[in-house]
């Protein structure tokens, strides 16, 4: 399995991807709002873009769906349930599917609402696994619920799903937003030495060339995984002086996202 990250360059700093088959050339653009430059590095490559996937209904990850396709003849996969609100989806897809991309490429579908309730993220069926993750999981953060998602159902993927995924686990998601999660991470966390360094690292970096996180590492640095630090937990208390004297997961998931809303 081949990826390319590609970077918009937008305001909204989103990333798409192609996903390729080594061994034939096709390849699967997810997101592509940036049809023009998924297109060029697909020409590049010399590879075929055969589908396009998109995560969930939002603007910013359908908005190039109908330039790639006019191009590509690409078949579009989506949520089963996004067919009302993505034009054109000629397969719905449910947890549990497998997409495959050429000959070696094959991934598995997550149900994984929150950020909306028709959201999709792919687990690569590779000796390395690889998690393409839309806007459910960014690095150092999660996705927000205002558009169409909910919280405690995002609560439920977290926990459910991506938390017993495995450490090596590669994330790419749908935005690049490290720097900001990351600082919110040391705001709700201030001892924690290892996002500290890793914000010295990557406040400049190059988004051409991110760096590509794991979800070991997410554990470490994503306050959305650290829902048993006593230090998150006490500066939660600061927030919300009424919360329990030993919180459960999901209350402090549910108040950190409301604060992250609004931080």
């Amino acid at each position: 399995m081949i990826v390319e990250q590609v970077w918009t360059a937008n305001a909204f700093r989103n990333f798409n991807y192609l996903v390729a088959c080594p061994e034939t050339g096709e390849a699967m653009a997810i997101d592509p709002l940036d049809h023009e430059k998924c297109l060029a590095r697909a020409r590049e490559n010399g590879w075929q873009i055969t589908q396009v996937l998109n995560t969930h209904e939002h603007f910013d990850h359908i908005g190039g769906n109908d330039a790639v396709i006019a191009a590509t003849g690409a078949t579009l996969l989506a949520h089963a349930n996004a067919k009302d609100a993505i034009p054109g989806v000629d397969r719905g897809l449910q947890a549990g599917d497998v997409i495959k991309i050429g000959n070696s490429v094959e991934l598995e579908v997550l149900d994984t609402p929150g950020h909306t309730m028709s959201h999709v993220c792919l687990l690569s069926r590779t000796e390395k696994p690889a998690l393409f993750c839309g806007d459910t999981l960014f690095n150092a953060g999660a996705g927000n619920c205002h558009n169409g998602g909910h919280p405690e159902e995002l609560y439920a993927t977290f926990a459910g799903q991506l938390a017993q995924l495995a450490d090596d686990t590669l994330i790419y998601p749908g935005h690049d937003y490290m720097t900001n999660n990351l600082e919110f991470t040391l705001d709700r966390e201030p001892d924690n030495e290892q996002a500290g360094d890793l914000l010295s690292k990557v406040r400049d970096q190059n988004p051409d060339a991110a760096l590509v996180s794991t979800l070991g590492l997410e554990k470490k640095i994503n306050t959305f995984f650290r829902l048993h630090s006593p230090t998150v937990i006490a500066r939660l208390r600061d927030a919300y002086p009424d919360l329990p004297e030993q919180p459960d997961a999901r209350t402090v998931f549910l108040k950190l996202r409301e604060l992250r809303n609004s931080w």
